[in-house]
């Protein structure tokens, strides 16, 4: 069975390349694909991605699945929850608007910007940091009432004293606002798949748990 491992950040440079083919039997599992790829990983805590999903160790793979070897990560969703991974600077006035409503009495906004150095450089699984992102949010809204919720995150190059990523929530009252708000960028930092660059060093971050 041939399948294609994409990879991502310090394991891609270990690598040279940002993708790698192998050459697995029928029924392997994904612990088989990640042992074929110890001379990448090695050191490293990782986990795998099945066409988008974390997946454990026992999950069979298929010939047309897509494959991520995912490195600890830096820190289509419903009608008021918003999800983005974007080149594009961000504009807290946009996600502030996002999430405005009539019964809304609290918007909470969260600002993550680059500090003490010119600039730093992201990267991200970019589609399935995206659904991630959108999973997180809606869960948020689910868990604290919130009314509304949207949070962004900007890949590439984001300069000094500019954010790299936005959360906003909105909820009848202050007290559900930010803690949904907390909720939505500590789970962004958990499980999305997205890398720090610092400096031309990529910054330790967690391992993500296969489920959320």
């Amino acid at each position: 069975m041939h399948v294609r491992v994409r990879l991502f950040a310090g394991l891609r440079d270990r690598a040279g390349a940002e993708e790698i083919e192998l050459e697995l039997p029928d029924g392997a599992s994904v612990g088989d694909a990640l042992a074929q790829l110890a001379h990448v990983s090695d050191g490293i805590k990782v986990v795998m991605a099945v066409n988008r999903e974390y997946a454990d160790a026992d999950v069979r793979l298929h010939p047309d699945d897509e494959l991520a070897l995912i490195p600890p990560v830096s820190g289509g969703a419903t009608e008021l929850a918003h999800a983005r991974v974007t080149t594009e600077p961000l504009s807290q006035d946009k996600l502030t608007e996002l999430v405005k409503h009539a019964r809304a009495g609290a918007i909470v906004t969260f600002l993550g910007v680059t500090r003490e150095v010119d600039q730093l450089e992201y990267e991200a699984y970019a589609e399935m940091a995206e659904r991630k992102i959108a999973e997180i949010v809606t869960r948020a809204i689910e868990t604290h009432g919130l009314i509304a919720a949207a949070a962004e995150h900007r890949i590439g190059t984001v300069p000094l004293s500019e954010p790299s990523v936005i959360v906003a929530a909105s909820a009848p009252h202050r007290t559900e606002a930010f803690e949904g708000a907390r909720e939505i960028i500590d789970r962004i930092k958990e499980q999305a798949p997205l890398w720090k660059r610092e400096e031309g060093e990529w910054v330790d971050g967690t391992t993500p748990a296969p489920s959320s």
